[in-house]
């Protein structure tokens, strides 16, 4: 009877994960509810506070108060640590205490810290931990100290704290911002033109994007591509793709009348910030509605494994792409780099992109008809919540709390992952050895 009982009281890593995840979502929603937490020094409601820890612990940067001109300083400090601990994954900062304290890494918690940043195997996962934080704090200190100049110029020694809030939100591709001091909602638009502030952000939100793995490629084998994991060399590719494209069309077609200069920094700032930041610097109900589908589809698309940010991951779509010109050419198996996929990566990338246009279109469906609101507007915020992105068009902090909800579910699905929740919910199931008869089905 007691084996049963520990049996049914020990968690899988899946499970762990989300566990983990919500307690931290939970956590700042207690916090951000406190009148501490905001300017006026009033209790803040339940759902506002649920929906922005949400969005900072998932690092999607949706909000419904504007971050500068609602919460305090501290409620600020909250938000920031909040975003610190979903952008690092809540058990990569568990690990990091326990190593602080001298503990042993079990096993167990090797095997739930591979899932939890993407690793492909358990050996060295200690190492690599140690690896994250330090690229973090490295690399979001440099990002605050570039622009803390130009902050400090507009916003005396208050600019210190602007350019480490930011630079942490871009790193961790939150899309958190402290603009709206005096127009809300307003995020990244008066520095459109700023050469620091838009190279910084950008260079933040690519570098967070890209996957701590594959900067620990680049540590190890520096300028030797070929010695690069396939991963790695997949995720280098397909993004340097879905920033070339986006750019030359909004270059091109979106932004034609600005000058040349602000015109480059838009565009590539556009081409950007969809995976998955969430800053802005135009008003983005101004772009064409050919361009903000464009940016549906790279807020569905997202960053990397085992990065700072969501969405469905570049890896995904570069298999299922890959496969499609494998069934063109008659090819058995999907290859990339010379080397072969394995088939249940297929499976899993048709299924994850399956999952994301269900909850892509299903919320948007559901708040569309809830709120009378445009299907488009609708669609680019479900597109936004479910990748973790943060972009909208202006409509957040209009909805019910039904379409809140909605949104909540969204963010944490697509922060912890379809896949880990459906694995979390099956773990007891076991495979069956036996298969079922084959029949063929005409596709197509």
């Amino acid at each position: 009877m007691n084996a049963w009982i520990h049996k049914k009281r020990k968690l899988t890593s899946f499970q762990v994960i989300i566990l983990g995840f919500s307690g931290v979502i939970l956590l700042g929603t207690f916090l951000l509810m406190l009148p501490l937490s905001s300017r006026e020094e009033v209790w803040t409601p339940l759902f506002d506070a649920l929906f922005t820890s949400t969005s900072a612990v998932c690092v999607t940067g949706l909000v419904v108060h504007d971050t500068a001109a609602y919460w305090s300083s501290f409620g600020q400090f909250v938000i920031l640590l909040l975003i610190q601990i979903g952008g690092m994954g809540v058990i990569t900062v568990a690990a990091v205490f326990a190593m602080i304290s001298g503990r042993k890494i079990s096993l167990m918690q090797r095997s739930t810290m591979q899932e939890a940043i993407a690793a492909p195997k358990v050996g060295g996962i200690v190492r690599l931990t140690n690896f994250i934080v330090k690229i973090t704090m490295l690399i979001e200190l440099a990002g605050a100290a570039a622009m803390a100049p130009v902050f400090c110029r507009d916003f005396g020694i208050k600019g210190f704290w602007m350019a480490l809030f930011h630079s942490v939100s871009a790193f961790c591709n939150a899309g958190f911002d402290l603009m709206g001091t005096e127009t809300p909602f307003s995020s990244l638009t008066g520095y459109a033109s700023q050469p620091v502030i838009n190279l910084t952000v950008m260079m933040l939100i690519i570098v967070g994007g890209i996957g701590f793995l594959t900067w620990d490629d680049i540590r190890t084998s520096r300028l030797h591509l070929h010695k690069y994991r396939m991963q790695s060399k997949v995720i280098l590719s397909a993004t340097v793709i879905l920033l070339a494209a986006p750019f030359i069309y909004f270059y091109f077609y979106e932004f034609s009348s600005l000058e040349p200069k602000e015109r480059a920094f838009t565009s590539l700032f556009q081409a950007v910030t969809p995976r998955t930041a969430g800053f802005n610097t135009v008003d983005l109900t101004e772009i064409s509605e050919a361009g903000q589908w464009i940016i549906i589809v790279l807020m569905l698309i997202g960053g990397s494994p085992g990065s700072t940010a969501g969405g469905m991951k570049t890896t995904t779509a570069a298999v299922l792409l890959a496969t499609a010109v494998s069934t063109f050419c008659r090819r058995e198996d999907t290859c990339f780099f010379g080397r072969r996929i394995d088939g249940n990566v297929v499976k899993n990338a048709a299924t994850i992109l399956l999952m994301y246009l269900v909850l892509f279109f299903f919320g948007g469906l559901i708040i569309s008809i809830t709120e009378g609101l445009p299907m488009l507007d609708c669609l680019f915020e479900a597109a936004s919540a479910v990748g973790t992105v943060g972009l909208s068009l202006g409509i957040t902090s209009e909805l019910g709390i039904l379409s809140r909800l909605i949104l909540i579910l969204l963010m944490f699905l697509g922060r912890v992952g379809g896949l880990t929740l459906i694995f979390a919910a099956l773990s007891g199931t076991r495979k069956t050895p036996s298969r079922l008869p084959q029949e063929k089905i005409t596709v197509g």
